[in-house]
């Protein structure tokens, strides 16, 4: 098997760009995908039953189909009902964010679970309304443990993303395809591909496990 280097060495710009892509792609879903999933994981968490049920049902909705048909749905069906045309980037941080809010929602919904009562009643006897005491006594405690859970959800964000290519969202994998049809080489596209996505989940794991350290 020869490693033809020279198709590498023509697409290094297109891969760097592309990596470019695939990191703004899942650092910006992450934001708004833990912002939403916070949302959803107090609503499942509340006592009005409908928006109880609403949280539920969404949460379902998004684990239960995949991520991929939720990808299509929203270029093809979603994004072109507000703009001209449809646009892949676009619709690739509209799908990734809804579809790992769901995912991350269970997650600090569980978080939120793991902390003993007695912090509620403790902070209501203080005089602290349930809201007061969720912002500034719950939810910050139960950051600190959905911590490793929220990096492995960033880390899966980032492999997911690879699936944008199918909707013509210019990220890594995109030219990693385009080398290939191209050139027809396997090895020197989708290993060089595979090893920058490796470069990139290793690197957010060191630097997550280093954060955790911080925080002990």
């Amino acid at each position: 098997m020869d490693f033809n280097f020279t198709i590498i060495q023509e697409y290094s710009h297109y891969f760097l760009t592309g990596t470019i892509l695939t990191i703004a792609l899942s650092i910006v879903s992450i934001i708004i995908g833990t912002i939403l999933g916070l949302f959803l994981a107090l609503g499942k968490l509340s006592k009005n039953k409908i928006i109880a049920y609403v949280s539920i049902c969404y949460i379902e909705l998004f684990r239960g189909t995949p991520l991929l048909v939720q990808l299509l749905i929203i270029y093809f069906g979603v994004v072109p009902l507000f703009l001209d045309k449809s646009n892949g980037i676009v619709s690739a941080i509209i799908a990734l964010s809804l579809n790992v809010a769901a995912y991350i929602a269970e997650t600090i919904r569980a978080g939120i679970l793991s902390i003993p009562k007695g912090q509620m009643e403790a902070a209501r006897s203080l005089g602290m309304t349930k809201n007061k005491a969720m912002r500034f006594i719950i939810i910050p405690q139960a950051m600190r443990k959905i911590l490793p859970p929220l990096g492995n959800s960033f880390i899966s964000l980032i492999k997911d993303s690879s699936l944008a290519s199918t909707i013509a969202t210019p990220e890594l994998m995109y030219w990693a395809n385009a080398a290939n049809a191209q050139y027809f080489r396997v090895w020197e596209t989708f290993v060089t591909a595979a090893l920058i996505y490796l470069i990139l989940t290793l690197s957010i794991s060191a630097l997550l496990k280093r954060f955790e350290r911080k925080l002990d």
